[in-house]
């Protein structure tokens, strides 16, 4: 599909090509859009392959990013920079046209302002605005002003000559950190001050970044947004419960809970809910898609509790070791239908071994716990009555 002037040389592909990123590199991206962001692109076609993704990725034209900064920490753009397949600054940057952001760009002061108003007068009402960090609106000019003019000022001036918008990090959905009491700036999401444009918000702290990319890129090809949720966020990332899909909820259903960071159950890997997770009112794809291509990084799986930060009202709002009340199957117990954990012998054969590894496994880990020494029936049994028990209270 060529550009409307009747050229390719403003194409994904066309840009790529001259940026020397092999067609091997640019079909491995789109082989990790297919698993972490599923987005249009026919990706969700069951006979999609990366490669016919990527041809018709290579087409479009390359979307024009404005990035703006406001109360933040920069986490979603370090995020976004530690992306690894592909390299940011090998693929990333050349899948999209990345024409103003305040950390990654050399210039500053009086340039840095130039290129902005450039980049919005050139695409006006073309470019996908990306917002990271909560707006003050409180005081207006005394909390936070860039180049003379207040935050609030800059979002509505620039916003309204986007096409779309999207909030990056939970900050910029609905006001993050930000806005946690007493909330001096009266911080606030974009979806707060703006009311007349289609806006996104992808709240994580940080987000994952390829959520950010297949959202851009099914709006540059099909030029739609992905579907979303009541709170506006893509349902391809944002369509399922931690707890859902949590590697530990084998442990949840069986009664085994870690009752503080370092006990016995904590090392074994138990359920986290007694020290606060919020997993059970916490939809993200945190379980399913790891950061930066690296197995088990997420909180979950280095050991600490989901602190619910895709949620507005949980993250930065709960007390982060405070417990949650369980909705669902199950509601606030584990089920009562399971056998309690443990042997008369205290130890397993090596084929009840391979069939309950083959089990766990298929529930999401914690196969390995199934060769561990386990204690005795009567033990076992008190230890998981208690615990139901204390989550059935709320306990920690």
């Amino acid at each position: 599909m060529p550009n409307v002037d009747g050229t390719e040389k403003n194409t994904i592909g066309a840009q790529l090509k001259r940026s020397g990123v092999s067609r091997r590199e640019f079909v491995q991206l789109c082989s990790t859009l297919m698993v972490a962001a599923p987005a249009g692109l026919a990706l969700t076609e069951s006979n999609a392959s990366p490669a016919s993704v990527a041809k018709e990725v290579a087409k479009a034209k390359r979307p024009s990013v404005v990035w703006l900064h406001f109360q933040d920490c920069t986490g979603c753009s370090e995020s976004l920079l530690r992306t690894s397949k592909p390299d940011v600054a090998d693929l990333i940057l050349n899948v999209i046209s990345l024409d103003y952001h305040e950390t990654l760009m050399a210039a500053s002061g009086h340039q840095a302002e130039a290129a902005l108003h450039k980049a919005v007068e050139e695409n006006a009402g073309k470019f996908v605005l990306v917002v990271e960090g909560s707006i003050p609106t409180k005081d207006q000019g005394i909390y936070m002003k860039i180049a003379g003019k207040p935050a609030l000022d800059i979002l509505k001036e620039v916003g309204s000559k986007a096409a779309a918008i999207i909030a990056m990090g939970s900050c910029a959905s609905w006001g993050g950190v930000a806005s946690a009491g007493p909330n001096p700036t009266d911080a606030r999401g974009v979806d707060e001050i703006i009311t007349n444009k289609p806006i996104v918000n992808i709240p994580g702290c940080p987000p994952n970044p390829y959520t950010l990319l297949g959202t851009v890129l099914e709006f540059a090809v099909v030029g739609k947004l992905p579907a979303l949720d009541d709170k506006k966020r893509p349902l391809f990332a944002y369509d399922r419960l931690i707890h859902d899909h949590c590697p530990r909820r084998g442990h949840f259903d069986a009664g085994r809970f870690a009752g503080n960071f370092g006990d016995e159950g904590h090392n074994k890997g138990w359920c986290l809910y007694k020290l606060g997770c919020k997993g059970p009112v916490t939809k993200a794809a945190c379980s399913t898609r790891h950061f930066n291509e690296i197995p088990d990084c997420w909180p979950v799986g280095i050991g600490a509790p989901c602190f619910g930060c895709t949620e507005k009202g949980v993250g930065f709002t709960i007390n982060a070791y405070d417990t949650v009340q369980i909705k669902g199957v199950g509601a606030a117990t584990p089920p009562d239908t399971y056998a309690a954990v443990g042997s008369a012998s205290g130890k397993i054969g090596a084929v009840a071994t391979g069939l309950v590894g083959l089990v766990a496994g298929a529930l999401g880990g914690a196969a390995w716990a199934a060769g561990q020494k386990l204690q005795s029936s009567e033990e076992a049994t008190a230890d998981v009555v208690k615990d139901k028990a204390d989550v059935a209270k709320g306990g920690r």
